[in-house]
């Protein structure tokens, strides 16, 4: 899994009928401190994530493991969103803290 910070919408006019009706988001990818970490990815959303939001993604065939996008056209998902990470005992992340401006 993949930490990554939504970063806006991709919205196509047509596309596979199998991705009709969710949603793409665009997402960059970054460590715990939330410096950037390569190039922007587009990731199919499958737990309503939105602008700002950190997330969990899942790429290649974990991709197409969740409920809503077996059997689809979709390498990059957004798998989760983070509410909290600890690392060594302490909060490092705390989504009500942490989201606030973004």
């Amino acid at each position: 899994m993949i930490f990554a910070r939504v970063v806006g919408n991709v919205v196509c006019s047509r596309k596979d009928e199998k991705l009709v009706g969710g949603k793409l988001m665009l997402v960059q990818p970054v460590d715990t401190e939330n410096a950037s970490k390569g190039a922007p990815l587009v990731a199919f959303d499958v737990v309503g994530a939105g602008a700002g939001e950190l997330v969990l993604l899942v790429q290649g065939s974990s991709a197409r493991q969740t409920a809503r996008t077996e059997g689809n056209p979709v390498d990059c998902a957004i798998c989760a969103i983070v509410d909290t990470i600890e690392k060594d005992g302490n909060t490092i992340f705390r989504k009500r803290e942490d989201f606030v401006g973004r």
